[in-house]
């Protein structure tokens, strides 16, 4: 926790700034990318959010209270950015974010960046079946392999809520797989 709060003070010293930053990215580019692509499904869609995400992160690196960890912090922004992409989407093109959804995994498929098999794209769309938070914590809890506590401070949820939110994602999620 020293380290973080010594980086943290990096980050905000104009002298040490940008190369603090620089090594921010590069620590955190790979699992922010990983876990905006496993909301929206989209690679090019993914670098968009991943940009801004970092943007937001530098422009309000001076409000991070270090009430959570810095991860924690930059997750919740890159999660905020991800879910605001897809609310926009949905909006402008007037049409309800889960036929958006389907049409996205609709495109999997042909996705050159998308290295999964036929059990992977159904998995995929039995998680795009799911109400939007058991998405959010059965990704996070299944892909990205975070601990319930770290999801807790993402999410800004308890520890008991997610556990169930997960526990009822993996049930529905198997029971789509089994009859499809």
């Amino acid at each position: 926790m020293h380290e973080e709060k010594e980086f943290i003070q990096q980050l905000l010293d104009p002298r040490t700034q940008n190369e603090a930053f620089q090594s921010l990215i590069l620590e955190y580019q790979r699992p922010l990318y990983n876990h905006i692509r496993n909301i929206v499904l989209n690679h090019d869609d993914t670098d968009d959010i991943l940009q801004n995400t970092f943007i937001k992160i530098f422009q309000n690196l001076k409000n991070f209270k270090g009430e959570s960890k810095l991860f924690s912090w930059m997750y919740r922004i890159a999660t905020n950015e991800a879910l605001n992409f897809l609310k926009q989407k949905s909006k402008m093109s007037g049409v309800a974010s889960e036929i958006i959804q389907n049409k996205v995994l609709d495109n999997l498929e042909a996705d050159i960046f998308f290295d999964g098999d036929e059990i992977q794209l159904k998995l995929q769309k039995a998680i795009a079946l799911l109400p939007e938070k058991q998405q959010l914590v059965f990704k996070m809890k299944y892909f990205e392999e975070l601990k319930y506590e770290q999801i807790s401070e993402i999410l800004g949820t308890s520890v008991g809520g997610l556990k169930a939110s997960y526990h009822i994602a993996v049930k529905k999620i198997e029971a789509f797989v089994t009859t499809n």
